[in-house]
């Protein structure tokens, strides 16, 4: 690669054009006071406008958008918050007007036989054979989330609530339907 090509014919050099006498690229052409405000503009009060920083947290953490609300929250459903005509979530307001609301069961709920009823059993099988009926106790368990997703404005976010219960998708689907009935 350090060789020269040679196929070139010796018009065009790689870099920038740099006439005799110029300076090397990146270095300032003039030496003036001034150097590094905008042309046109003299440093001082009104003049120049320093640039916004985004303020953190010790530790270099950022300082979360804070967005006006519009009064408490008529609802919220995970870290959605809808205010007055805003949506709120972290990845910016949205509009409520026009927003699609979707929710998406990712549960499961396993039934099985309860621990108590199998040591129950255990230790009643030689009264007839009844502590089998032991048997007969189940248990449920919900594992998984409910996936909440709303697109508005060109933004898109989704929240998963944890599903404790079997009817936790009927109380995630009654929330999305009311913000439905309010994006309309």
């Amino acid at each position: 690669m350090s060789e020269p090509n040679p196929y070139a014919d010796g018009e065009y050099q790689w870099g920038p054009g740099q006439g005799p006498g110029t300076p090397a690229y990146g270095y300032p052409q003039d030496a003036t006071p001034g150097y590094g405000y905008p042309k046109d503009a003299t440093p001082g009060p009104g003049a120049y406008q320093a640039p916004v920083y985004q303020p953190t947290l010790p530790g270099g953490v950022a300082v979360p958008p804070q967005y006006p609300t519009g009064g408490a929250p008529s609802f919220a459903i995970g870290d959605i918050s809808v205010v007055g005509d805003q949506i709120l979530t972290p990845a910016g307001p949205m509009p409520l007007r026009g927003a699609v609301w979707n929710a998406m069961d990712l549960s499961r709920t396993e039934e099985k036989i309860s621990t108590v009823g199998i040591v129950l059993a255990c230790l009643f099988v030689a009264a007839c054979g009844l502590g089998l009926l032991f048997l007969l106790m189940k248990e449920q368990q919900t594992t998984g989330f409910v996936q909440i997703t709303v697109n508005s404005g060109g933004k898109h976010h989704s929240t998963m609530i944890p599903a404790v219960r079997p009817d936790t998708i009927h109380w995630a689907m009654a929330q999305v339907n009311y913000a439905r009935s309010l994006s309309i």
